[in-house]
């Protein structure tokens, strides 16, 4: 599987001939330019997952792209978005996409909670190849292969994400929503994990825009 980066909690990724694209939202650069996607993924509706002023262009420019999201994004955005909820399965190429979670974390117990499905990735030799969990702490209970791990955030304190990373035991940790801190706190937040991180699990920051075997 190779995944590139396009910074905060937008992935590429491409795996047996299928090609697509996670959160492209407003804290993240360089996803402009693709072409080619087999299907673009909206874990919730939040601006920095979805950017409703370059959607359109993204979505014009791979007019064969299925479109996925969360239910109320579903009936938010611009194009012809199938709502994904928990339970719910989809074929991309050879691969299967399955909607978990459901819910975004608490940011403040006085605002309100709104959709987030975590999406997980599978072939048909790990059906839990990638987790990419959206704005959550959801976890399968299932053997995934890499996780998409949520680094910093405003509902998400440190011990949660390390917690989070060892309940959830993968083979490869990618950080990702790390738009709203700048280089000396992702240096903090990642050295801790890279520390605590679980036996057997490496924890790899990935490069902007470089494409990278996983």
């Amino acid at each position: 599987m190779q995944l590139t980066h396009f910074g905060h909690s937008c992935i590429l990724v491409e795996h047996l001939g299928a090609k697509f694209l996670f959160d492209p939202g407003n804290f993240s650069h360089g996803f402009e330019g693709i072409t080619g996607l087999d299907a673009i993924l909206v874990t919730h509706q939040h601006p920095d997952h979805a950017d409703t002023t370059r959607l359109p262009a993204l979505l014009e420019a791979n007019p064969g792209a299925q479109l996925f999201s969360d239910p109320q994004s579903a009936n938010l955005l611009d194009g012809d978005w199938t709502a994904v909820r928990p339970g719910d399965a989809f074929s991309v190429g050879s691969l299967t996409v399955r909607g978990t979670g459901g819910r975004h974390a608490v940011i403040h117990p006085d605002m309100p909670v709104i959709d987030n499905t975590a999406f997980l990735v599978g072939d048909d030799e790990n059906p839990s190849r990638l987790l990419h969990p959206g704005d959550s702490l959801y976890i399968p209970h299932e053997r995934v292969d890499v996780l998409a791990l949520p680094s910093t955030a405003p509902w998400l304190k440190i011990w949660e994400a390390i917690d989070y990373l060892r309940a959830v035991n993968p083979r490869v940790a990618v950080p990702i929503h790390q738009g709203i801190v700048n280089d000396n706190g992702r240096g903090i937040f990642y050295g801790r994990y890279s520390e605590m991180a679980p036996e057997g699990t490496e924890f790899r920051v990935l490069p902007h825009e470089d494409g990278v075997e996983v």
